[in-house]
C-alpha cells in the first residue's frame, strides 16, 4: 500500500511539473504568434502550389509507402498489454487515415490534438485528432454500445481526475472497454479492474510517449 501511494504521489508531482512547463511554453507561443502568422501566410501560398503539383503527380491517392507506415501486428506482453510491433507514422495530415486497428494506437494524424486533460467526450471524436493526443503521452479510454453504463460512468469519473487522459465512445471497436496509449492497448473489465490503474501508471506520459511534456490543452474540445 505504501509503495502504491508513493508511486501515485510521484506521478502527480511529475504531471504537475509538466503542466508548469506546458504553461510556460504556451506563454512563449502567444508571444510568437503574431510574428509567425506573417510567415505562415507566405508559406501557405507557396505550399498550395506545391500541394497542387504533388496531387497532380500522384492523382491524390495514398502511396504504398504511406500504407507501410502503419504496417505491423500486436504482440501480447506478460502483463496482458498488446504492444504494436511495426512502424507508426507521425506525419501531420488533414485527410482521414485508414488505421489498421480500432481504436488506433498511433500513426499519421491531424495537426490538432483532442484536449486530453481528463476530458470526457459523450460523442465519437475524430480518430486522427485522438491519435495526436496519444503522441503527447495521453491514454485514451474508449467503449462501445456493449459496455455497461455503470462501468462507463465509473471510468469517466476516473478519467476526469487524471491529467493526460481522454475518453469517448468508439462504436467500431470489438471489445466493450479498451485503454490505448501510443503503440499499446488492452481491454479491461471495468473501472475496478486492477489493469486500469496499472495501465494509467505505466503509460500516462510513459516511456512510449513520442513527445513527452507536449500539451494536452489548447486543442479541440469537441
Amino acid at each position: 500500500m505504501g509503495s502504491a501511494k508513493k508511486s501515485s504521489a510521484a506521478r502527480t508531482a511529475r504531471i504537475e511539473e509538466m503542466r508548469r512547463a506546458e504553461q510556460a511554453r504556451e506563454r512563449r507561443n502567444r508571444i510568437l504568434v503574431v510574428a509567425a502568422s506573417v510567415v505562415v501566410v507566405a508559406g501557405l501560398v507557396a505550399g498550395g502550389v506545391v500541394l497542387v503539383r504533388a496531387q497532380s503527380d500522384d492523382g491524390g491517392n495514398s502511396s504504398a509507402a504511406d500504407d507501410a507506415k502503419t504496417a505491423g501486428t500486436f504482440v501480447t506482453d506478460a502483463d496482458g498489454v498488446r504492444a504494436w510491433k511495426g512502424e507508426l507514422g507521425r506525419e501531420h495530415v488533414t485527410k482521414s487515415v485508414d488505421y489498421p486497428v480500432t481504436p488506433p494506437v498511433g500513426g499519421d494524424h491531424n495537426p490538432v490534438w483532442m484536449n486530453c486533460d481528463g476530458d470526457v467526450y459523450e460523442d465519437e471524436i475524430n480518430t486522427t485528432n485522438a491519435v495526436h493526443s496519444l503522441e503527447h503521452g495521453a491514454v485514451w479510454v474508449t467503449y462501445n454500445g456493449d459496455a455497461p453504463k455503470a462501468e462507463v460512468e465509473a471510468l469517466a469519473a476516473k478519467v476526469k481526475k487524471t491529467p493526460y487522459t481522454l475518453m469517448s465512445p468508439v462504436d467500431g471497436q470489438k471489445d466493450p472497454l479498451v485503454l490505448t496509449a501510443w503503440g499499446h492497448q488492452r481491454t479491461v473489465k471495468g473501472a475496478t479492474d486492477p489493469a486500469v490503474d496499472a495501465f494509467l501508471e505505466k503509460f500516462v506520459q510513459g516511456q512510449q510517449t513520442p513527445e513527452p511534456g507536449a500539451a494536452c490543452t489548447g486543442g479541440l474540445s469537441k
